[in-house]
């Protein structure tokens, strides 16, 4: 098939414009090869740098934090690529998989450099502060500022909450209580509820229940969304899934680097301990944070819901059974139960989205609520707490 722009050429011009489009797609993939080139370098470079003393240590890991950041972007891009093709509940599920995969393979990686005992615990409360928080909130300000109320399907919502507080009970709260010569069985227990969990709720949100997190929207707000994919519509599937695929090898490299030099150039300057955490949250959740702000200001909430609620869900009950499987494997336990000030911040956050995202309509005070919430999350991971 003749690509659309394409049209008209003869078939002798073919090669020549099966060409120009491979150059294309290398021109807007310049972030991967420049990723790709960085990881290299980095390898090569890893022993000078950390030999060269902690602020140039420090000033790499963090342009690898930010070359990390670009590639989980395009990444996101080739998701939403897909997502568009599939439309929801579809679409978000894609999306919000490919943040999870990235934020999964980048904390396996920093566990193998890491000390910290409760990094994946730390990781995982950090990304749902970010996700319903962070993105609901400055979506829902933002959104309700332009639009005032925006409406939504209640339904999505409900789900996504009462899903998110038995996971987290489960898995960050109930341990507090299980003895240590038990925790090998418990954790056996986690993986399979939350496999469990996963299974059904897939079933239903691409099954019978899928209509709960859709929103009709009006015909004027269809038209918007369609025309924001249309430059992507005509992109086969193919090259979008190879792309995600070479991007998330890439990040793996990249971490590889990064957890080496961030660990060294943290280490003795007193620097919060969940601050490697909330790196790697936002590390997977800067994409969604982009996609959600432009559902938002499109006037188009049910994609926020989904994809911060959905992100947040898929953190939790896709990041502990695998990261409880290592724990397993290596016979070395992770402090999987919350802190008691991450314990009232969830358990605020969840009541205070249970009650805003009750009534099908989201608005600024509401959105505002939840950014308190993470601005208070910020200041008390920078006060240590």
């Amino acid at each position: 098939m003749t690509p659309a722009g394409y049209a008209g050429i003869a078939t002798k011009d073919q090669p020549r414009v099966f060409i120009l489009i491979n150059l294309r797609r290398l021109r807007e993939e310049k972030n991967l090869i420049v990723a790709l080139v960085a990881a290299i370098a980095a390898y090569a470079a890893e022993h000078d740098v950390l030999a060269a003393g902690r602020p140039l240590t420090l000033v790499v890991a963090f342009a690898l934090v930010a070359t990390i950041i670009l590639v989980s972007t395009r990444v996101a891009h080739h998701a939403e690529v897909l997502a568009a093709k599939v439309g929801d509940p579809y679409g978000t599920m894609i999306l919000t998989l490919s943040a999870v995969l990235v934020e999964v393979v980048v904390l396996a990686i920093l566990m193998q450099e890491a000390t910290s005992p409760t990094l994946v615990r730390d990781t995982i409360y950090a990304a749902v502060m970010l996700d319903i928080n962070g993105i609901i909130g400055l979506a829902a300000l933002l959104g309700g500022l332009r639009h005032g109320e925006q409406p939504y399907n209640d339904d999505s919502s409900r789900t996504y909450s009462v899903m998110i507080l038995t996971a987290m009970g489960i898995s960050m709260i109930v341990p507090e209580f299980v003895p240590r010569e038990s925790w090998q069985l418990y954790s056996m227990f986690t993986i399979l509820a939350m496999i469990a969990l996963y299974t059904l709720f897939l079933r239903l949100q691409v099954g019978q229940h899928s209509y709960f997190f859709s929103y009709a929207y009006p015909r004027g707000a269809q038209a918007g969304q369609k025309a924001e994919h249309d430059g992507s519509d005509d992109e086969r599937a193919l090259p979008s899934i190879l792309v995600i695929i070479a991007g998330v090898v890439i990040i793996g490299a990249l971490a590889e680097v990064m957890s080496t030099t961030l660990s060294a150039g943290l280490e003795g300057t007193g620097a919060p301990m969940a601050l490697m955490a909330v790196i790697v949250a936002a590390i997977s959740a800067a994409p969604e944070i982009l996609t959600a702000m432009r559902a938002a200001l499109a006037n188009r909430m049910q994609s926020v819901v989904n994809i911060a609620m959905g992100a947040s869900l898929s953190t939790v009950i896709l990041t502990v059974p695998v990261m409880e499987a290592i724990a397993l494997y290596t016979g070395q336990p992770f402090i999987m139960a919350m802190s008691p000030v991450q314990t009232v911040m969830v358990a605020i956050t969840l009541i205070v989205a249970a009650i805003n995202l009750n009534d099908g309509m989201t608005n600024a005070i509401e959105g505002m609520t939840h950014f308190i919430l993470f601005s208070t999350f910020v200041m008390l991971t920078v006060i240590g707490l």
